[in-house]
């Protein structure tokens, strides 16, 4: 089922389902064993789809496909390389993603974002999935200029607005064989698959929870496949994954 989060006007934020055109309202959270769903309906026309989790972080995987290392001409990584992103750079569905003074070339990165469930911490890679509430798009934004003048990633992926999630939560679903997609202003930029990650969801999660503690509602963003490129004042940028949706978003 596709979870959502969502307001109607000054009402919510609210849990619910995606059925078609409209929204099933759920009591409690998806995060907690409290949710269960209600008889109380609202159009997706009228309400303002947020992003569907509001993590304590985000661990972001750099270099997880192959041809995207080639093309920045950097070494594969023999383990998974992470990174954070703070909480402050979540945006949802609509939202715009807000280019800073300071950086003269900011990118969009299509990934796959998998969403923790319930808390995890040293997780073998056969037990990864019983930790796992669903998946989601994700755009891992990146002032590029400032990632290669930096030694580490932090500041160039951290800024507000940096990280839009969404539109929903699928949690009936297989992530080892999804299509892949971002668009700028329609125009198709990525075109890939899960398939070819370099690592794959259960070794990810299995390896950063033997570093940290993953609670519910982080994320994973698993890294981004060849074709990432610049995005510019008034463009709008699409990230398609094949059974979840698009999250779209306006550039400022």
């Amino acid at each position: 089922m596709k979870i959502v989060r969502f307001k109607k006007g000054n009402e919510g934020p609210y849990f619910g389902v995606l059925e078609g055109e409209r929204i099933r309202l759920f009591e409690g959270s998806p995060f907690n064993e409290d949710f269960r769903e209600t008889q109380r309906f609202f159009w997706l026309s009228e309400v303002k789809l947020l992003s569907p989790t509001t993590p304590s972080k985000i661990v972001a995987v750099g270099l997880n496909y192959r041809d995207h290392a080639e093309e920045l001409n950097m070494a594969i990584p023999q383990e998974p390389l992470i990174f954070l992103k703070p909480s402050s750079s979540v945006i949802g569905p609509g939202d715009a993603i807000i280019c800073p003074s300071m950086s003269r070339q900011v990118d969009y990165e299509a990934e796959l974002a998998v969403i923790i469930g319930k808390r995890a911490k040293d997780v073998r890679e056969e037990d990864a999935f019983d930790y796992v509430l669903g998946y989601s798009c994700l755009n891992d934004v990146t002032a590029r200029d400032l990632q290669k003048k930096d030694i580490q990633f932090t500041r160039s992926k951290s800024f507000d607005t940096f990280c839009p999630i969404g539109p929903v939560i699928e949690n009936e679903l297989d992530p080892s064989n999804l299509p892949i997609r971002s668009f700028v202003n329609d125009e198709l930029r990525q075109d890939s698959n899960t398939s070819l990650l370099i690592h794959n969801v259960p070794k990810l999660l299995s390896f950063i929870s033997q570093i940290m503690t993953l609670f519910p509602g982080d994320v994973i963003a698993t890294g981004t496949p060849f074709g990432v490129g610049q995005i510019h004042p008034g463009d709008t940028v699409k990230v398609a994954i094949e059974g979840i949706g698009e999250l779209i978003n306006p550039v400022k």
